[in-house]
């Protein structure tokens, strides 16, 4: 299968262009913002030869049946509606585009519907040789199968949010896992980190499971809001992509550039850009310069470092350190004891080689500044640190590395 993505890359994706948005200006801007393809695009001839132009993907919808499992009302249903042969046929009437990327097969399906879908999308990535078939799951918070004569329905089709992701994994073939999770739409309380936690065991999951089955993990996360007071903040977008780096992401993708759902999204009903845009732009820029470097290594587990007192990850199936040692690096931690997320990485040339993407996980909410002061020793001859901004040639003092890691930032820590 010869596939328009680039997976070598860290790919940086958007939901949603609505047809007031597919100016040739607008898809210029798509690229400007560091965004490398839209999802649930729609097949716009048109907007596609635009987004060839500027080297734009597209995850079109609409080409095969689509499918969305939703309050879990028709689970188990995807056979019967969506047969085989409807994506026989869609496939023998599709007009192929440099543009598209990727087909939409269907969005947060049970895992009553897992045995059809590996059978759909294995079918799809044969009738379409250029595209890869999108899936997408459902985050932890979406409703579990309950034993009470009370529920008629459910999202998940299982008792726990892992059996759902192992079912997936047993069922469905592609080599990516991808969820969506909107940790701020799930309180507004700034004083609280139970979304933060609950976000943090999603990644756990997700990235066990990618681990575990030599998947790549794919993850949604929000630039617009679910309260039409709030705006999503810079370092809001920062912390969200950084922790998902420490969890091993490979593909991350914003909700929404144009109407979708709830409110504030990067363009506003008339296709104007709104304050999230620039916002948005400088995160993916920075995750764009980091990219290349953190590219050559893969995720082998993450570490939850300094996480005691108000930051303890309830419900969060971890065991914090308070500094981690990996038997190449030690004693890594914040001068002052705050947390980090440590996500441990190998080189993926075999050579061996080790690397740490650091996150500060100490103000998740963004309107807090806290820089932390990182401290560790390395067995390695030298260590580079590097971040968004370019490389940072770190303190040395008593045998000790150290740098500052700004408030929801990263660093890729590289032993030599």
């Amino acid at each position: 299968m010869n596939q328009r993505m680039d997976r070598s890359r860290l790919n940086i994706g958007a939901y949603i262009l609505q047809p007031y948005a597919r100016t040739e200006r607008h898809v210029r801007e798509i690229k400007e913002c560091g965004i490398d393809f839209i999802v649930c695009m729609g097949y716009d001839r048109p907007a596609l030869d635009l987004f060839a132009k500027y080297g734009v993907g597209a995850v079109v919808s609409g080409v095969v049946p689509g499918w969305w499992g939703g309050d879990g009302a028709n689970a188990g249903g995807l056979a019967e509606r969506n047969p085989l042969e409807r994506y026989v046929q869609a496939a023998a009437e599709f007009k192929d585009h440099p543009a598209i990327w990727g087909i939409d097969v269907g969005d947060e399906p049970s895992a009553l519907d897992f045995p059809h879908y590996g059978r759909v999308t294995a079918l799809t990535e044969r009738l379409f040789g250029q595209q890869f078939a999108y899936l997408n799951l459902y985050p932890n918070y979406a409703s579990v199968a309950e034993n009470t004569s009370q529920q008629t329905v459910n999202q998940l089709g299982t008792a726990t949010y892992e059996e759902h992701i192992r079912r997936y994994c047993e069922n469905v073939g592609l080599d990516y896992l991808c969820y969506d999770f909107y940790m701020y739409s799930l309180t507004a309380d700034r004083n609280s980190l139970s979304g933060v936690n609950r976000a943090y065991e999603n990644l756990r999951v997700a990235a066990e499971a990618c681990r575990a089955t030599g998947r790549s993990m794919w993850i949604v996360l929000q630039v617009n809001s679910n309260r039409l007071e709030e705006w999503i903040s810079e370092d809001q977008l920062r912390f969200q992509a950084n922790s998902a780096l420490a969890f091993g992401a490979e593909v991350i993708t914003w909700g929404c550039y144009t109407a979708g759902w709830w409110h504030n999204e990067v363009l506003d009903a008339q296709g104007e850009k709104t304050q999230q845009y620039e916002k948005l732009r400088a995160v993916n820029m920075e995750l764009a310069a980091i990219g290349p470097e953190y590219m050559k290594y893969r995720n082998v587990s993450t570490h939850f470092i300094g996480f005691g007192g108000k930051y303890a990850p309830e419900g969060v199936s971890v065991i914090p350190v308070p500094a981690l040692n990996t038997g190449v690096f030690f004693g890594l931690r914040a001068e002052d004891g705050s947390p980090l997320l440590a996500g441990q990485m190998v080189s993926r040339c075999g050579s061996g080689k080790q690397a740490i993407w650091l996150c500060n996980a100490a103000d998740p909410w963004g309107d807090r500044p806290a820089e932390s002061r990182v401290e560790f020793t390395s067995v390695a001859a030298g260590v580079r640190i590097l971040t968004a901004y370019g490389e940072i040639k770190p303190d040395t003092a008593n045998g000790k590395y150290s740098f500052r890691l700004p408030t929801c930032g990263g660093a890729l820590i590289i032993a030599e």
